[in-house]
Formats: structure tokens, sequence, C-alpha cells
């Protein structure tokens, strides 16, 4: 038995970008409406890259694999992916997402042509705040997944999806020197090339990274103090890095971009009891079940943000209304661990988007019952603050 989840009301969105072919099943209704399928591949004849942790992934015996242009670890040896994936959901997890490609936009007309290239709200974003958003193509369609991180007007820390790098990079210079011939307020762009980006994921994720946390004028910063969606400058571990709430996994957690030259040490130094090694397989489940979405499975330059359900990040007074045309598919789909149950996401027509409505999804050619549910599948556990719970 599955559980189908329509897309029209996804919460989030990934950062990340497939790199392997998969073919999407087929979903049916019982009158055996036939869903579109997709068929996605970001392979590149291209030398892959490396991050600055591949040998310490090597020293604790991962499994490496190509993934979004890089050589990625998949797993780590001795410890399963399912295993892997209840470590994180029940004590804390560290993966290297240094892949990932960290920008800053800076200048008086920063705010203003990042919302010319999203439909996000930027102006109203607290500072030290994120929000994710969308890359948006002059035909809706979504470029790239995205964090925007506003430190003030005049600067923006940004992360896009290391499978879209040379897309997005090639757009963002296009637009800048567009922006800049015609307009007085200038942006600059700076690419953080190898700089680490870590993500420490958990419930215990919090209490472990406080012990870590340097003393600042005699305290250390609290960080209760740093809720979802957050972040701040800290010292952590002898290291002056951005520390940044959220991640990708729907539990508590943090992710931290450090400096090329101290990457691996200060990673050797947080990779301590209760900390294990995650790889891909555990944040492609993880994510699954949170409901967060994957570049060029769920999202692509075909995908508006209204279909995939991401009207949210339109900005209130930005939004025009719409609704996909296609009766729907499969876009991923998983075994959950922590369910025990098949859980999958994808588009289905408006008409058969009402919970529990029942349907079929084709799988290898066999047909088998799903039922379209809400979401996440397994509730996220994002710190929002004392007493305050996640909904």
């Amino acid at each position: 038995m599955y559980r189908f989840f329509d897309m029209a009301s996804i919460p989030t969105c990934s950062l990340l970008a497939s790199a392997t072919i998969k073919r999407a099943p087929r979903l049916f209704r019982s009158s055996s409406a036939t869903i579109i399928q997709r068929w996605v591949s970001t392979e590149s004849t291209k030398p892959l890259r490396r991050t600055g942790l591949y040998d310490f992934h090597l020293e604790n015996g991962a499994k490496m694999v190509p993934f979004a242009g890089y050589e990625m670890p998949l797993t780590y040896s001795g410890v399963g992916h399912v295993d892997s994936h209840k470590h994180v959901r029940s004590s804390v997890g560290l993966f290297d997402v240094g892949h990932m490609v960290q920008h800053f936009f800076r200048g008086a007309g920063a705010t203003s042509f990042l919302e010319w290239l999203t439909p996000s709200s930027l102006e109203a974003l607290p500072a030290h705040s994120s929000t994710l958003s969308v890359l948006l193509l002059p035909t809706g369609g979504i470029l790239d997944d995205t964090v925007i991180t506003k430190h003030n007007p005049d600067e923006y820390y940004v992360v896009t999806n290391a499978g879209r790098r040379e897309e997005d990079l090639s757009w963002f210079a296009a637009k800048l020197k567009e922006w800049n011939d015609s307009h007085s307020d200038k942006v600059e762009h700076e690419i953080l090339e190898d700089w680490g980006l870590v993500a420490l994921q958990g419930p215990k994720a919090a209490d472990y990274l406080q012990g870590f946390v340097d003393s600042n004028g005699g305290s250390n910063y609290d960080l209760k103090k740093l809720t979802f969606g957050k972040s701040a400058y800290l010292s952590i571990a002898g290291v002056q890095a951005h520390v940044a709430r959220g991640g990708y996994t729907g539990e508590d957690g943090f992710e931290i971009s450090l400096p090329p030259s101290e990457t691996v040490n200060w990673t050797r130094k947080i990779h301590k009891f209760p900390v294990q090694l995650s790889g891909l397989a555990a944040r492609d489940s993880l994510r699954l079940e949170a409901g967060l979405c994957l570049y060029g499975n769920d999202l692509d330059e075909s995908t508006s943000p209204v279909e995939a359900g991401l009207t949210w990040v339109i900005g209130k007074e930005r939004r025009t209304l719409g609704q996909s045309e296609k009766i729907g598919e499969v876009t991923s789909g998983i075994p959950s661990p922590t369910t025990g149950q098949n859980i999958a996401m994808g588009y289905i027509a408006t008409e058969f988007s009402k919970r529990g409505t029942d349907i079929e999804v084709e799988i290898r050619g066999k047909r088998r019952k799903a039922t379209v549910t809400k979401m996440p599948f397994v509730p996220t556990k994002y710190w929002r603050g004392e007493g305050i719970t996640t909904a």
C-alpha cells in the first residue's frame, strides 16, 4: 500500500539536484486515467568535482558515487542506509553538503535584483532570516530552487544546487550584466569556491553543537536563540562560521559554512559520538519523508511554482492564481524507514487531489493501491523557540 501525496500543498522544497537517471512510476485512477511519466538525467562527461572532505570520507569508509557533478558519499562502511536514516531521526547525523554552490550578492541594488530573479518578497524579510525561493525563467519554469538568507538589505547569502551549477552561474552572469548596465544601484556577485558546508541534523544536534560554541566576552551564545530559518556568525570549535538553523531532513539541525582551510579539521573535531556520518542514501529518504522536493525529480524548467505547490514562496503582493493542467505523475518514491510504508510525492489533477482519495500506482508494470494523504509523512521537528511546536 502506498501513501501518495498531491504536490499541490508541499510545504517546502529541496537543495539538491539528481545526478542519476530515474523512471517515475505511472499513477492511475481506478478508471485507468494515465499519468505522464518523466525521465530525469543530469549526466555529464566533465570530470567529477570533489568537496574539501573527499579524503575524510575515504578515511571513514565511504562508498563514493557520482552525484550532481561531484564524487559524494552514498553510505559508510558498517552502517546501512536504514540504520543511518534512523540514527538521524533519533540522534544526530553529519552530512557533507559542500557540493552546494554558496554565493554572496552585495550592493545597493541587491534586494531589488534578487526580487527581479525570484517571486519572493525580500524587502520585508527580516535581517538574518532565510526563505526558500526559486529562480524563475521567462516562461515561468523553475531554473533552480534556492535558499536566500538576508544579512541586511545590501547583502544576501544564497545557496543553489550543485547539479545546476553551470546553468545558474551562466544565468546569474547574464542577469547581473543586464542589471548593472541599466541601473545605478549596482550589484556584486561573489562565489564562495571550495568553501565547506556541513549539515548537522537530528533531535540531538542542538545540544551537541552547543558544546562546541566558543565563549564571546565571557559567555557562550545560546543556540536556543537561533530558531528555524535564522542565521548568525558564530565561533564554533575555534572557527568563525556562518550558522543557519534548518536543513534537508525535517529534523532540527544546522548548516555550517566553513572557510576552505578550516573545513577538514573542524569536521574531525565535530565527528565524535553520538555524531554519525550520513550519506546521500539517508539524505534522500529523510528528505522524502519530510516532503522536501528534489530538483530534477520533483522540479524542473517545465514546472512552475504553482504547479509544484510552492505558491507560498511567491510574495503575497506578487501572486497570481493558477493550477496544473496535468493529470499527475509520481516524481519521488521510497519505502519509508520511519513509517514502514511505501511513500511517494508527485503531481495529480485537482479532481483527484482530495486527501483520502484512492488511486493506483503502476510500478514496473504492476498496479498497487495508493491513497492521497497529507504532508509531511513524518512530522518535522524544527526548533522555533521555547514552547513553540512545529505545525
